[in-house]
């Protein structure tokens, strides 16, 4: 029985030897790859340089990256390369996976990489082959299964040839952003690869409609065609698609959605944003109740959600994010326990949120936010505990914040800005957060101890509250990562310790604007990081030097400083320090600031030369704003050349001399306010050859002379205010500069963005003088027009052209030597506000169809000679005596002196009256003699009663129902012999 065990364990051990050293054999034997094809790799590698070029993208989506090729080397056994892969019995290359490598350089037509005919995959997706194409060479690969171009900047029309690869399982060529097909290459593509189970073509240009062919593709598991250039509708019938799993159209702006999208019951995930789908949504999407991923951004849909949506119980993510829905939000997610992210922002959703939501245990994020959701917010049933962004921002929910949201433990984002919340803000127990805002509220109390224990806090606003008490600086000592801090618009005030300084380490922007804080500012945080900080409307009296070095945004204005002016840091752009009482002169030290684009020292009483400097220093300069200081001499005389000035305002100075000629080279000049100064000068008229600008103010200084003709064609193209008040200009109106101001005519308002001047942080702001009261405009909408060229000398007529104003809002003529009569093309004015001729010698009647400037607010037509009636209807119902007064001439409402028959009539009335109906000598003298008689007779009556008050009186009171009837009767006559 030994023997017998024995010889069975020879044979078993003789045969595992001989079967391991085959093994080993025909491993040894399939592993060494051919010469040639060891060449070709080789050949292939010195092809190509090595560039990081998509290193950071890659390791930010923690994809591993490396340069696979360096490890390449001659003599070894190529089959044992990285990203290399043989055929176990040929040694054959079937696989190249160089994805991510690092590699950069053109794939040529004699490319070593075409020298692998056996290849069955290929994959050199995130490398850098521009000024590649996909060209014939890789239609040679006949036995490809698997082809990875993708991200790797492939250019110029795609190569027919690619759909000669019948074997191919799965293509992917997306964000090749250059290339694209030919104008039937998709369709070919499409007709030819009739296995393709993955079908990847993002932001490859297509630019056709959907290929019905695609539709019959029962292998296809996942498309993904978007940004391609998709056009038309989806087809909306014979979709045999049984496979499907992920569909992706987003960003084909013209494609339509089919109505039978429910067809697709394998799918599990849908992206169609960005497309061109509108009207309700299918209920028939019901019936993808496999599905994982809903994506329906940025489309057009309305109406409803339809409640077929609770049976995609698979369901992760839901997203209708900027479409129109309107309605209440239905109670439709009982069912979807599975749901992560859900996102309705930006649309028209009412009523009160679901009470349903309190279900979804699994929540990562809930997003409702620009909706009109109104009501308090639902408690959870089992509590959130994996709810880490919570969106409600822009809707009109009231109420308290409720208690849970403090306590939720995967918390990282909570924005409940812009609502109506009410109450405290309570403490916070989620030291996940990073993002709080509660802005735009009215909350009250204290801001919570437990926000200065968030550790990981980047972004803190609490802006637009009532928010009060005391806050600390060492509070802010554990908020190390914080970047974003605006407590703007509360009432808190401030106390700054002295190891404030190191606090913050990397804060970019700082908003304490609008609160009480007061006495000298001292925390400098952020020295290598803060770029923004405004302490506006605050009651600080003193700022320290500034140690910031990447400081952009300053903003101190409207606060108590005093004493000299602050240099700002080097690297600023913007710097405000308006509405203060800073003192003394401007240092030359302010020109070294290169970078400065905006620069407002307005309300101070600074004094001494304006530094020349000021219009050379930066190139970036576009608004200098001096206004209401004490500055004398001359306006500095030299721009420079190609500068971005848009705003000079020099306004209420003791400034003289001449205009600078150099403003001719500020061609980007949209407002020049030289008023209230000693300027001595010409009209400037050279100013008529800037393209851009629209705002000219002149007022109180002692400019002089004719204003006269331009040498420009057309001058002053742009402008729409012009204030040349209270200066000795003399001659007639300037009728050529009134023709040529195209910016104050036919203004379409409803075609046109009502836009303020400025940009997104500094807004211009101007005086306009009514009815003598200076009203200061913060912001100067670009629709507004008015002209001001009252108290000078002008003299003469005011002539017919101005009625071609049509979009003026504002005319004030008023204070000089002005005669004729009120001109009747003044009833053009449609868009008048307020219109004032006082003070001038105008004659003759107050025009009657001025009456139909239905938008008159304020009329001034006192001290002149104006005589007759004054006109009724519309607005002139509601004018007082100051607006005639001065005018002996007058009578009628609302002045207390009557009419009599001969003012009420217009003369040309009178002769219309008299010679309506022709002239018959016979009946006139009929009509006198019967006339006389009666007429003698009555009067003896009357005034032998000793009554002739009640006479007077019937026809006072009757004459202007009569004038009113004849006017509507010769009106009528008129229009039916027309």
């Amino acid at each position: 029985m030994s023997k017998h065990l024995l010889l069975c364990f020879l044979f078993f051990l003789s045969f595992s030897q001989l079967l391991l050293s085959s093994c080993f054999s025909f491993s040894n034997s399939t592993k060494i790859c051919p010469h040639g094809q060891s060449l070709a790799l080789l050949h292939l590698k010195k092809s190509f340089s090595i560039k990081k070029s998509h290193s950071e993208y890659l390791e930010y989506y923690h994809l591993p990256n490396y340069p696979k090729t360096e490890y390449w080397k001659e003599g070894s056994d190529c089959c044992s390369w990285d990203g290399v892969s043989c055929d176990l019995v040929t040694g054959h290359v079937i696989e190249l996976d160089l994805s991510c490598s690092w590699l950069s350089g053109t794939i040529h037509s004699n490319s070593a990489l075409f020298r692998f005919p056996h290849l069955q995959r290929l994959n050199l997706a995130f490398n850098n082959f521009s000024g590649s194409s996909v060209s014939a060479g890789f239609g040679r690969f006949s036995s490809l299964m698997h082809l990875n171009l993708s991200e790797s900047e492939f250019s110029g029309l795609i190569s027919p040839e690619i759909s000669h690869l019948s074997n191919l399982v799965s293509l992917d060529l997306s964000w090749n952003g250059e290339a694209e097909f030919s104008p039937h290459g998709f369709d070919s593509l499409v007709q030819n690869l009739t296995k393709l189970q993955k079908l990847h073509l993002r932001g490859i240009s297509i630019s056709s409609a959907f290929p019905k062919s695609l539709l019959n593709r029962s292998s296809l598991i996942s498309l993904d065609l978007s940004y391609s250039g998709l056009h038309g509708r989806f087809p909306d019938h014979d979709i045999h698609l049984p496979k499907l799993e992920l569909l992706n159209l987003l960003g084909n702006e013209d494609l339509k959605l089919p109505t039978s999208i429910g067809n697709l019951k394998s799918l599990q995930t849908l992206h169609l944003f960005y497309c061109e789908f509108s009207g309700p949504i299918p209920a028939s999407i019901g019936n993808l109740k496999s599905l994982q991923a809903l994506d329906l951004n940025n489309f057009e849909f309305s109406g409803s959600i339809p409640t077929s949506l609770e049976n995609l119980t698979q369901i992760t993510l839901l997203s209708l994010q900027g479409n129109h829905f309107s309605g209440k939000i239905p109670n439709v997610f009982d069912n979807l326990r599975n749901l992560i992210s859900l996102d309705l922002s930006i649309n028209n959703f009412s009523g009160q949120i679901p009470p349903s939501i309190g279900n979804l245990t699994n929540l990562d994020l809930i997003d409702f936010s620009d909706n009109h959701l109104e009501g308090v917010i639902p408690s959870p049933v089992n509590g959130f505990s994996s709810l880490s962004y919570v969106r409600l921002e822009y809707n009109l929910l009231n109420g308290t914040i409720p208690s849970w949201l403090y306590t939720l433990p995967s918390l990282v984002e909570l924005d409940l800005s812009h609502n109506k919340f009410t109450g405290c803000v309570g403490e916070f127990q989620s030291h996940s957060l990073e993002r709080i805002d509660l802005s735009m509220n009215e909350l009250h109390g204290s801001i919570p101890s437990s926000i200065f224990e968030l550790v990981n806090l980047t972004s803190l606003y609490l802006s637009s509250n009532k928010l009060s008490g005391v806050l600390e600086t060492s509070k802010f000592e554990r908020l190390s990562n914080l970047t974003e801090l605006d407590l703007s618009n509360n009432m808190l005030s401030l106390t700054m310790s002295n190891n404030s300084n190191s606090m913050l380490p990397h804060i970019h922007s700082v908003d304490l604007s609008h609160n009480n804080i007061s006495g000298i500012w001292t925390w400098n945080m952020g020295k290598y990081t803060l770029y923004h900080l405004n302490l506006s409307y605050n009651l600080m009296s003193g700022f320290e030097t500034q140690p910031w070095q990447m400081m952009g945004i300053l903003d101190l204005h409207s606060n108590l400083l005093q004493g000299p002016l602050p240099t700002p840091p080097n690297s600023i752009f913007f710097f405000s320090i308006s509405h203060n009482k800073l003192s003394g002169e401007i240092s030359p030290l302010i020109c070294k600031v290169s970078w400065m684009g905006v620069l407002d020292l307005s309300y101070n009483n600074l004094s001494g030369l304006i530094p020349h400097c000021l219009g050379i220093f930066s190139g970036r300069l576009f608004v200098l704003n001096l206004r209401r200081n004490q500055f004398h001499g001359t306006i500095p005389q030299t721009f420079l050349k190609g500068n971005s000035i848009k705003t000079l305002d020099f306004n209420s100075n003791q400034l003289e001399g001449l205009v600078p000629r150099s403003l001719i080279i500020c061609r980007e000049l949209e407002i020049l306010d030289l008023g209230n100064n000693k300027i001595n000068d010409m009209f400037p008229h050279w100013l008529g050859a800037l393209p851009k600008l629209q705002v000219l103010v002149l007022r109180s200084n002692r400019f002089h002379g004719h204003i006269g003709f331009s040498k420009f064609k057309s001058p002053f193209m742009s402008l729409r205010i012009i204030d040349i008040a209270y200066n000795d200009f003399e001659g007639d109106l300037p009728e050529m500069y009134l023709r040529s101001l195209k910016a104050t005519m036919n203004i379409d308002e409803g075609n046109m963005t009502r836009e303020y001047m400025g940009d997104s942080y500094y807004q211009d702001s101007m005086m306009v003088t009514i009815k003598g009261l200076e009203i200061e405009f913060v912001k100067i909408l670009n629709t507004f027009t008015t002209i001001d060229l009252s108290s000078n000398k002008f003299q003469g007529e005011i002539p017919e052209c101005i009625g071609n104003l049509n979009s003026l809002r504002g005319l004030n003529l008023s204070n000089n030597y002005l005669i004729g009569h009120i001109p009747l093309s003044l009833r053009n004015l449609k868009m008048i506000e307020s219109l004032d001729l006082s003070s001038n010698n105008l004659s003759g009647r107050i025009p009657q169809e001025i009456t139909s400037l239905t938008f008159l607010e304020v009329l001034n037509l006192s001290q002149n000679h104006l005589t007759g009636f004054i006109p009724r209807g519309n607005q002139f119902e509601t004018f007082e005596n100051d607006s005639y007064y001065g005018n002996p001439g007058l009578c009628g409402f609302p002045l207390s002196k009557r009419c009599t028959t001969d003012e009420v009539l217009e003369p040309s009335q009178k002769i219309e009256i008299e010679f309506e109906n022709g002239f018959d000598w016979k009946i006139t003298l009929m009509g006198y003699g019967c006339g006389l008689v009666i007429g003698f007779s009555l009067g003896c009556l009357i005034f032998l009663s000793k009554k002739p008050e009640w006479f007077v009186l019937i026809i006072d009171e009757n004459i202007h129902k009569k004038i009113m009837k004849y006017k509507r009767s010769t009106h009528r006559r008129g229009v039916r012999r027309s």
